[in-house]
Formats: C-alpha cells, structure tokens, sequence
C-alpha cells in the first residue's frame, strides 16, 4: 500500500486531530504508512488580530490548501469549521469526520453550572463574534473580549485572571484530554454552534482516486449531511465563518432539524429560525432557513457589519 502525507497546522490540537484520523485509517488500513508534513498559517503567525474584524477567509487553512494543491501532501486534516465555503479548484472533501461534540463549552475560574452564575460584568475570553453575540443575547451584562493563542495558552490566561471565564469549542477540549476543565456544555439548539463545529474535514486532490478510496473509508454519512446544511446556510446568506452567524443540523429518525440565527454583535437584534424535514431535503431547507433570516432583517445585519 501507498505510503501517504497529512497536511496540518502545528499546535497540539491539530497535530492531536491529524494523530486521530491517521490511527483510523490504519485500523481499516493495516500497513497504511502516513506521516506528518507540518504547515504554519497565517493565523498561527498572526496571534494578535481579534478573528471577528477578519474580512478575508482562510485564516487557518490557505496555506495548507497551498501544500496539497503543491502535491506536497496527499491530504490535510482540518477543523472543518474553519474551512472556507468556496472550495479551491481542485480539491474536495473526501471525507467528513469525528462529529461527536458539535457544543460550545465555558472553562470558568470560579465553579460554575450555567450561564446565570457567572459574577455580573464577568469578562469572557471568546475569538468567535458568533460566541460574542450569543452571551450578550443571554446576558446583556457580560463582556466578551478577544482572546487570542491555543487552546494551553488560553487556559493559561484563565489561570492568570486575565478573563473570569472562556469559551471554546468542546470538542478541542476532548481531544486534547482536557474535558475535566469545562465547567459547563451549552446546548447546541440554544446556544447554536458554528457551521460544521467538531467535525474534521478530511481534504484531498479531486483527481487522487487512490488517496480518496482510502480516506473514504473514514467518512461518516450523517455528518457530512448535517455539515452540508449548515454551510449551505453561509453561502446562501453570502457571509464567511466569522460573522454572527450560527447553524446546527441533527437527524432524527427520517428527518433533519435545522436551526440557525444571525445577530447584530451586541446581541440585541437577534433573528433566529429552525426548520424540520425530510433528510433527503436538508440543503433545501437550509436554503429556505437562510431566506427567512435574510427577509426577517438579517440582511441589514450583514449590511451593518460590511460598514
């Protein structure tokens, strides 16, 4: 069998996640080799811009792209969320994985078991203008503030009284080995997670058959439905991942149940919808989620936020 590249970021989550998918191909693979091309982005240079003031995509991923696309690897882990809309000429997703914690968490300094315990005009880590809008929607006395670095640096921070609490995605905490730290898990239909939240979007070259038969073997159906509406929400409202903007799909039986929602960043003008059908019409009903928000006033938003 073919001897394959992964190509990642650096930083322990990423490399922890690409560890993760090359032990699973080589489960299914026995004598599989992979080995690790490590690539720096532009957001791991970059440690100080507040992600929410980005206009451009591909913060964490273009120069991975670039390495793939360069035949310098034969595949790239990535957090999916972070994965523009537009694909790259070229590549495709070849496989959609490890969708288990779709949820946004908090890692207080104090014991805390929900979003009403918190001290009053707490300061709240957050790199997400979604997470922003979504605690100033909860709680209008809250103070989200940019944070920026890893998820070891971030906690860090939290140790120093830099914050009185952060929000992360679940799922980096778990892969890290890191779960002891949450304090609590929002609900992803309250609070509603980034499009393709936890899951891994397997990359590879379109026109690599031998590389996409070997990573189809990880993809996972379901995910890759419920990942699918709910960028299908972005590109019908024409925003990129780091607008106030969420949207969580999860099947049921026969049918898939979407929610969504944009708001304005202090939380106040908050427009959410959700929507239930058949499985088979997911992107559709995603379309229609994102017309609805866009007719309700969501479009003066994203009008709003281009000034």
């Amino acid at each position: 069998m073919k001897s394959l590249t992964v190509a990642t970021r650096g930083g322990s989550l990423a490399i922890a996640q690409s560890e993760h998918v090359i032990a699973t191909l080589q489960e299914i693979h026995p004598g599989l080799e992979i080995r690790i091309k490590e690539i720096t982005t532009t957001g791991d240079k970059d440690r100080r811009t507040a992600l929410w003031t980005l206009k451009e995509t591909g913060f964490f991923t273009s120069q991975v792209e670039d390495a793939l696309t360069a035949h310098e690897a034969d595949f790239a882990v990535h957090s999916f969320k972070d994965l523009p809309t537009a694909q790259r000429d070229g590549l495709t997703i070849g496989a959609v994985f490890d969708r288990n914690f779709v949820e946004d968490c908090l890692v207080s300094a104090s014991p805390v078991e929900s979003i009403d315990q918190l001290p009053a005009d707490a300061k709240i880590g957050t790199s997400s203008i979604r997470r922003a809008a979504q605690l100033k929607h909860l709680r209008a006395d809250l103070v989200p503030t940019p944070i920026r670095g890893n998820v070891h640096t971030r906690l860090r921070k939290l140790e120093t009284g830099e914050f009185d609490a952060i929000l992360l995605a679940r799922a980096g905490l778990q892969r890290l080995g890191l779960a002891e730290k949450i304090s609590f898990i929002f609900d992803p239909a309250v609070f509603i997670p980034a499009p393709a939240q936890g899951a891994l979007g397997i990359q590879t070259r379109a026109d690599d058959d031998e590389t996409n038969e070997i990573i189809a073997a990880i993809d996972d159906a379901n995910a890759r439905i419920t990942t699918a509406a709910e960028r299908k929400i972005l590109t019908t409202m024409k925003c990129g991942c780091h607008a106030p903007v969420g949207a969580y799909a999860e099947i049921a039986g026969g049918d898939i149940q979407i929610r969504a929602f944009i708001s304005e960043v202090d939380g106040k003008n908050f427009i959410s919808r959700e929507l239930t059908g058949p499985t088979e019409d997911a992107e559709n009903l995603a379309e229609k989620i994102a017309q609805e928000i866009l007719d309700a006033g969501g479009k003066e938003i994203l009008e709003s936020l281009e000034k």
